[in-house]
């Protein structure tokens, strides 16, 4: 008997690069001070080494995933993404995750929440942190979602069965529009200096900035950019002042206090030769550019899944940050192939402008594999809701 302990049935899931504690909708408080508390304690938040949960302590391993029953009747299933602080008492549910929301379709279909059909099931997934519906297509063997296959995404070991995410539906799931601001990039001043930004609204909501503009090459290591802490503050201060463009505050300093996770900043460069952090070497033909992530204060030590739909879409977007670093070759191509701190990522986007000028994104696919690791139950201390 575990006195003094509550009791929660939760699964452990890798999704893509990143890995979360999924948990049914029904086995958490209805109140949203008490689910915050509850998950909070889970994760063993806050605390940098998240010791007394089941945390990774790390922005990648902080992550989870609720799911319910559909409460539309376009999707199969409810996801609501949470990201968990590590070092704060604090839950951010005002974004979403597509690494976490690669694992919601094998989730669901082996709990039963999604009949399971061979050899692929698609599963409509409704993202209620912004209101909009993906497609999960999930390789199924015996009735369950399958894990063995030979597709490879760096910054997993090994390979698995390939997981197609459709996120063409999520386009202005933050702002209502694919270019919140009008422009396919703008023009941000601090400090007497100048950065070409791009913003865009697709999968989640993205800034993007050319590596020059920030004063370094694009290919540091996330260790070797979060050691800068010149660096550091000024990502922060040209996020906040795209946040400020965008009218999500009144003064840029309010950013990281208004949201630590949304918008990505994204730095983005032409493709070169380049070491990822697992040491894996890549050739400049391997990539169509390189791109390195910040959220939270941090940078992404893969690439995130949403955040590949935001720049698949961006490359389709003339004369945007993204588009003006990628090859004429690669500009014709619907794959695109992203370089980033662990390797690459394929994203598929196809579009084509109307006769009134307007681009028409008809695809924006990511690719991932995912795992359920552990499907058991997790105690948290009663005092800790108090």
């Amino acid at each position: 008997m575990n006195t003094g302990s509550l009791s929660f049935k939760c699964s452990i899931v890798r999704g893509g690069t990143s890995k979360g504690i999924y948990i049914l909708e029904n086995e958490l408080p209805t109140d949203p001070i008490l689910r915050e508390k509850v998950i909070l304690s889970i994760f063993g938040s806050p605390d940098i080494r998240q010791i007394d949960g089941l945390g990774g302590a790390d922005l990648l391993t902080s992550k989870c995933a609720i799911i319910g029953p559909p409460s539309i009747l376009e999707a199969d299933v409810d996801y609501t993404f949470a990201q968990v602080s590590i070092d704060e008492q604090h839950v951010e549910f005002n974004s979403n995750c597509g690494n976490i929301s690669a694992g919601v379709g094998p989730f669901a279909i082996n709990n039963g929440l999604v009949r399971a059909v061979e050899p692929l099931t698609n599963v409509r997934i409704h993202l209620k942190n912004i209101g909009k519906v993906i497609t999960a297509e999930v390789p199924v063997i015996n009735g369950k979602a399958a894990v063995d296959g030979d597709f490879e995404i760096d910054g997993v070991p090994g390979t698995g069965a390939r997981i197609a995410l459709d996120w063409s539906n999520v386009i202005g799931g933050m702002t209502g529009k694919l270019l919140p601001t009008g422009n396919a990039m703008d023009i941000i001043e601090h400090e007497g200096r100048k950065f070409h930004v791009s913003i865009v609204d697709a999968g989640t909501i993205s800034f993007f900035v050319p590596a020059e503009d920030m004063g370094i090459k694009g290919t540091e290591t996330p260790q070797q950019m979060m050691a800068d802490k010149e660096l550091v503050d000024l990502i922060e201060a040209v996020r906040g002042k795209a946040c400020q463009l965008v009218g999500f505050v009144d003064d840029w300093r309010k950013a990281k206090s208004w949201n630590q996770f949304l918008p990505f900043f994204n730095i983005v460069t032409r493709s070169v030769d380049f070491t990822g952090i697992n040491g894996k070497k890549m050739k400049a033909e391997d990539v169509d550019l390189i791109c390195r992530l910040s959220s939270m204060g941090l940078i992404h030590k893969a690439y995130a899944g949403s955040g590949s739909i935001s720049l698949a879409a961006s490359a389709r977007i003339q004369d945007s940050v993204v588009y003006n670093v990628l090859s004429d070759e690669a500009k014709k191509r619907n794959m695109l192939y992203i370089g980033h701190a662990s390797g690459r990522m394929p994203a598929e986007s196809i579009a084509e402008y109307n006769k009134k000028g307007e681009l028409i994104l008809k695809k924006l696919n990511f690719f991932r594999t995912a795992r359920v690791i552990l499907d058991g139950t997790v105690y948290v201390r009663e005092s800790t809701l108090k």
